[in-house]
């Protein structure tokens, strides 16, 4: 029988217990809090995104931004229907919403968590932090932790996660370990996070919820949107978020360039439509100052700014308004733009871009090319994904694929 010694217990460590498990190894799990799967009860707002029910495994890659064709035989091997296959046998009946996103039924990740606590009963806990991996040769021995404790097994799988939400043990501990090992750690980044932004009227919006609007992404002088989405956004005292953010947020690989956002606030309404809707408005508001006719048109915070930006004074009468200042509120209205600046922490980030670099890595085993007993899993591998349940099933299919070698493939 072999023994896999599995460091980190979250949505990967725990898939790869439960498949060492269903394999026939033996099987010891090191996480560092009391109890594993901490990040996992955090996704989807505590409803747990788990996958996305998509059939090929081209629109999951198309949905990996980061190395994606790295993982084709990882999802060829494990696809959503295999999760959520799963996760059904262990209990949990699960739905599909907007944008082919899978949850429980219950709405409740923690019902997620406790499926795969289920799925992994059998291996030894191990509450312990992981301070680094013997190695002799080309093959690892055991792993050593902070306390000094020392475990043996046949191989190891490192699932440690990645450097976002660091509360949940996502500390970057894998990365310190495989560059030990002499691993190559493409530089960690916040990816799927909220954006700073250099316009001072954001902090005047900070609260604020735009729904049903269209952002679009562009870098400076590029007449193409890298990302554009219906959805919804929020400002925020540094700038904005929300979903829309969060998706756009992993386009921007660095900040050597200059991006902006551009924001339909009225995408229902073609141009001419909305000057129809202007025109009426300002029919019924004739006698009012422009300042206190858009009520019906914008949410109280954003008046003062739409106001400013589109160059009309605030106390014009309505009807004193030009065609053309009717022309540059329009173009307002369809295209507010917000300056970018940076990434908000990565602290604060839902995954982390970066990792182990993928060409150390067998695509196939997700075994490590520098030594014959060493598996990756889940968020330290340099692969990052879009909203949707991607990165969940990132890590459900790596560490399926890095158990099922581990167990019975060590040797080839």
């Amino acid at each position: 029988m072999k023994h896999i010694c599995i460091i980190g217990g979250g949505a990967a460590g725990l898939m790869a217990a439960g498949t060492a498990l269903e394999s026939g190894a033996k099987v010891t799990l090191i996480e560092k809090n009391d109890k594993p799967g901490r990040k996992l009860m955090l996704t989807g707002k505590g409803r747990c995104n788990l996958t996305n029910n998509c059939n090929d495994v081209n629109t999951l890659i198309k949905n990996v931004p980061t190395n994606g064709r790295f993982l084709y035989s990882a999802f060829s091997a494990f696809m959503p229907a295999d999760t959520m296959t799963l996760l059904e046998r262990l209990g949990v009946p699960l739905k599909t919403e907007r944008g082919n996103r899978v949850f429980p039924r219950s709405d409740k990740a923690v019902d997620i968590v406790d499926a795969f606590c289920v799925y992994a009963k059998g291996a030894n806990f191990i509450k312990g932090e992981a301070q680094t991996l013997i190695c002799e040769g080309e093959k690892i021995t055991a792993c050593k932790l902070k306390d000094g404790r020392l475990f043996y097994a046949d191989a190891f799988i490192l699932a440690t996660g990645g450097m976002s939400y660091p509360l949940t043990g996502s500390t970057g501990d894998g990365y310190r370990i495989a560059k030990m090992l002499g691993h190559t750690v493409v530089e960690p980044k916040p990816s799927l996070v909220a954006l700073k932004a250099s316009n001072g009227f954001c902090p005047l919006l900070q609260g604020l919820t735009l729904k049903n609007v269209r952002l679009l992404l562009f870098e400076e002088g590029k007449k193409k949107a890298l990302y554009a989405d219906l959805g919804e956004m929020l400002f925020t005292h540094f700038g904005i978020s929300g979903p829309l953010v969060l998706s756009a947020s992993a386009y921007i690989k660095d900040f050597s360039h200059q991006y902006y956002v551009s924001v339909d606030l009225k995408p229902a309404l073609s141009e001419q439509q909305l000057e129809q809707r202007l025109f009426r408005d300002f029919s019924e508001n004739a006698n009012k100052d422009f300042i206190n006719a858009l009520d019906k048109l914008l949410p109280k915070k954003m008046i003062p700014v739409i106001v400013k930006r589109c160059g009309i004074e605030a106390h014009k009468k309505v009807n004193q308004i030009t065609k053309e200042e009717r022309q540059n509120l329009i173009y307002q209205l369809k295209n507010f733009r917000i300056d970018i600046t940076d990434f908000w922490s990565i602290e604060q980030a839902v995954i982390t871009s970066g990792g182990i670099y993928v060409k150390e890595i067998d695509p196939k085993t997700m075994r490590s090319r520098l030594y014959n007993n060493l598996y990756f899993a889940g968020e330290i591998i340099d692969v990052d994904a879009f909203t949707g349940g991607f990165n969940l099933q990132i890590a459900f299919s790596t560490a399926a694929a890095a158990a099922k070698y581990a167990a019975n493939e060590m040797e080839d």
